[in-house]
């Protein structure tokens, strides 16, 4: 696989394809990259911060970048009730992080490999009641407002989606997008989904 340099939105957050985020844009160099990628079309990349902060200091933001993370693109956007710049954005396909550098407007870059999106997968009966669960968050007020397609019988796109909405610890969220095949990333939802059933 050849290999592409995109600028990189850090975020403490994970972002997983098919998966849609609401952003609120106010640095100056993220305000650059919106509005270049509005303008051309294209997307930009975004890993989650193992450690560190999203918002710089003294120009510069210093953290710790995982090495998987998403190509994202922009589907909505509205200036917030607060003035800032609001956007959503979609996840689209998994990338690998090599390195990076910062530009004179302190906005990362990345030397990144774009991951094959994986072969459509039919959701195997024995996991229909994820499909239900997230139906039902599809149900929540917040989530409406994102705009997602939840009818699915994709494994891979209820998977994503479902661990993209689910309260869970980012670190568990990457271990999830790390996920090769579907079967594993099912089951372990179907493990965190009992785990907190149990604790209600």
């Amino acid at each position: 696989m050849s290999t592409t340099e995109i600028p990189l939105f850090p975020l403490s957050s994970v972002l997983f394809p098919c998966g849609r985020m609401p952003l609120q844009i106010f640095e100056q160099r993220y305000l650059d990259l919106v509005r270049d990628c509005m303008r051309r079309g294209s997307g930009f990349g975004v890993v989650w911060i193992r450690k560190g902060s999203e918002v710089a200091r003294e120009g510069r933001a210093h953290h710790e970048l995982s090495e998987l993370g998403t190509l994202a693109r922009i589907v909505d956007w509205d200036q917030l009730p607060n003035g800032l710049l609001g956007i959503v954005i979609e996840g689209e396909q998994r990338l690998r992080l090599h390195s990076t550098r910062v530009a004179a407007n302190g906005l990362v870059w990345g030397e990144v490999t774009l991951m094959d999106p994986p072969e459509p997968t039919p959701l195997p009966p024995q996991w229909a009641s994820l499909q239900e669960i997230l139906a039902d968050l599809g149900k929540h007020a917040e989530v409406r407002r994102l705009g997602l397609e939840l009818q699915s019988d994709d494994a891979w796109e209820v998977g994503y989606r479902l661990a993209q909405l689910l309260p869970l610890e980012e670190s568990l969220k990457y271990g999830l997008l790390v996920a090769d095949d579907s079967g594993p990333l099912l089951d372990q939802l179907d493990l965190i989904i009992s785990h907190i059933s149990g604790e209600s």
